[in-house]
Parts: C-alpha cells; structure tokens; sequence
C-alpha cells in the first residue's frame, strides 16, 4: 500500500527545490487515473461548477457538491495530497460558519486541506480555520468567485504598486496561519518574489515558473476542453477530436446494427437454449 502524501511532504519538496505537480480534477474516474502518474497534489476546484455542469462561473458550485465530488476523487485517488475548494459564501457569512464547512471536507471527504479565496478581509477566516486543526491554502490573485463584483479578469500585479500590495497580502495568509498559498494569474516575477519569501508551498495557477509547484485542470491537460482557454493552459493531448470521433464510431455501429456483436453479448449455457425450447413449446 502506498504512503499517503502529506504537507510534511509537500514542505520538503519547497525545501529541496523540486517542483510540486498538482492537477485539478472532479471525478472518480478521472482521479484514479492521476493516481497512477506522479501527480503530488490533486485540488478538487469549484470550477467543477463550470467543466461538469455548465454553468457561465464557480459560483452555483454549493457544499453538498464539493463534498460529494471531493469524497470521488479520493476513493479514486487514495494517496495524493487533496486539497478541497471552498464555495462560494461557504467562508463568507460567519466564521462559525467557514470552520464547520472547512471541518466538512475533513470529516466527509477525505481532504487533507481547503482552499479559501482570500484577501485582507479573510484573514481572521484563515486564523480560525487554522486555529481549528485544518490545514488552509490562501487563493490569491484572480479570485474566480468575484467574477460578479469585478466583471472580467486580468492579470494581476502587473504594476509596482499591485505587486506590493500582493506581497504584503501573502505574507498576512501565512502569518494568519495559511499553510500554502495558490497564486492565480500573477505576474511571474511577483509570483517568484512570493515564493523566495514563504515558508510554505507556493502552487501557481498562471503564475510562471517560479513557483514551488505548478496546478492545471484535467480537461485542459488532456485537451478535452472546447473554446476558449486561459493563457497558461496548455494541452498535452487532444482527446477532444479523438472522443468526439470515439462518439461516431460508436453511433454509427449502432445505426449499422454491427454492435454488439457476439462477443458483446452474454450468452446461455451450452446446451441450455434447447432446453428453454423445448420448455417454451411444451408450455404452448
């Protein structure tokens, strides 16, 4: 059986200066399959809201969904480190609040940290959390869950000024107790100044190379995602065509009535199919 992978671990890979890799998926199916590769750190994003169920942002995913699909990617990912997003006014309304939801993905799913999209106004969520036993990653930068407030994103500390403030705020998460920080769509020269200055893992979502460790969505990874992709996706593969022409193959056997075919079929006995005619013409 394998070790399960820890933020101890996590923690020695920033000390050696070898790079995390971490995938965000949503699936059973899908996590086994990261499982078996050399994957660090899955997070369980509430973009899940968006790649499973079509919805235009994060913020339809609720609590009773992260939780199911955190608990499905560890049944299928036993050993990896497992990080569980945070909703949307899951932290927001109480703290009271924000350390049951927190304790939810620990109880419930297996996870052994969240993710809070933070700023200055969350630090006292992240202390509580923390000061709860739960290990606590800060989202800074882009935060997908103000997509209401701010209308579309950009980079972020692109200037002097932006890149002051968003150090600073880092080194708040931590000293609130953050145990690593998540920066999205960073300048990477501010993304690599965050990292030099933090104790604890630094994973970038868009953020450059200067990170402790590196996160991608599945669905971008394997090139199953249609449209338009951020800047720092990048495909490794291009399973769309191929399952787009998987769906063909398959519609146009059973048009053709070539599936299934006997050896997708279950068969009786030997023997046995006689027998049931026989049966069948005695009872008529």
């Amino acid at each position: 059986m394998n070790t399960r992978i820890t933020i101890a671990d996590l923690l020695e890979a920033k000390h050696q200066q070898r790079k995390i890799a971490a995938i965000s998926c949503y699936d059973y199916t899908t996590a086994l399959l990261v499982s078996q590769s050399d994957i660090e750190m899955i997070i369980v994003g509430d973009s899940a809201a968006q790649l499973m169920l079509g919805h235009d942002s994060t913020l339809a995913a609720t609590m009773d969904f992260m939780v199911a699909i955190t608990a499905a990617v560890r049944r299928g990912a036993p050993s990896i480190y497992l990080v569980a997003d945070m909703p949307f006014l899951s932290y927001q309304v109480t703290l009271a609040e924000a350390v049951k939801n927190a304790g939810r993905f620990i109880t419930e799913s297996g996870a052994q940290m969240v993710k809070i999209e933070a700023n200055s106004a969350h630090l006292e969520v992240i202390k509580k959390v923390s000061d709860a036993g739960i290990a606590v990653m800060a989202h800074i930068g882009i935060k997908p869950q103000y997509i209401s407030k701010i209308g579309r994103f950009k980079a972020e500390a692109t200037t002097a000024e932006m890149a002051a403030q968003l150090i600073n705020l880092a080194e708040q998460m931590v000293s609130a107790g953050a145990g690593a920080l998540l920066l999205e769509g960073t300048a990477e020269e501010v993304a690599e100044i965050i990292t030099q200055h933090s104790d604890v893992p630094v994973i970038s979502c868009g953020s450059g190379a200067g990170c402790d460790g590196q996160v991608l969505i599945a669905p971008d990874i394997l090139g199953l995602t249609q449209g338009k992709s951020p800047k720092f996706a990048k495909s490794y593969d291009k399973l769309n065509e191929r399952t787009i022409a998987a769906f063909k193959a398959y519609g146009k056997e059973v048009h053709a009535g070539s599936y299934p075919d006997k050896q997708h079929c279950y068969h009786m006995k030997i023997g046995e199919f006689d027998r049931l005619k026989e049966i069948l013409k005695y009872e008529s």
